[in-house]
């Protein structure tokens, strides 16, 4: 969504439209407040907010993915790992151990 001039509000202005502000953001608008002229933090729906929070978590299981399996090749390229299914294994412990850490 793109950020509209009205979407840009200073902060001093924000805090007797606060309400307002917030049933636009409710209705899909995005606010940004503005400290002393810049972009000071901004104002989204609650339930978009928890989207963005279980993109980010989905993003960081991937790349953790990734970070195995580009180690799992270093590991079979250096001769540590005799077999595919060494390899598929080698995969799985780490995805064990993370989970069990808590790392998705």
């Amino acid at each position: 969504m793109a950020i509209r001039a009205q979407d840009v509000v200073p902060i001093s202005e924000a805090r007797a439209r606060l309400t307002e502000l917030a049933d636009d953001v409710v209705a899909g608008a995005e606010k940004v407040l503005t400290k002393n002229g810049s972009a000071f933090v901004a104002i989204v729906d609650a339930r978009k907010l928890d989207y963005y929070h279980e993109l980010e978590r989905h993003e960081r299981g991937r790349l953790l993915m990734l970070s195995d399996a580009e180690r799992g090749m270093h590991d079979v390229l250096a001769g540590r790992t005799s077999s595919a299914e060494d390899f598929r294994r080698a995969l799985q412990e780490r995805a064990e151990r993370r989970r069990i850490k808590g790392e998705t």
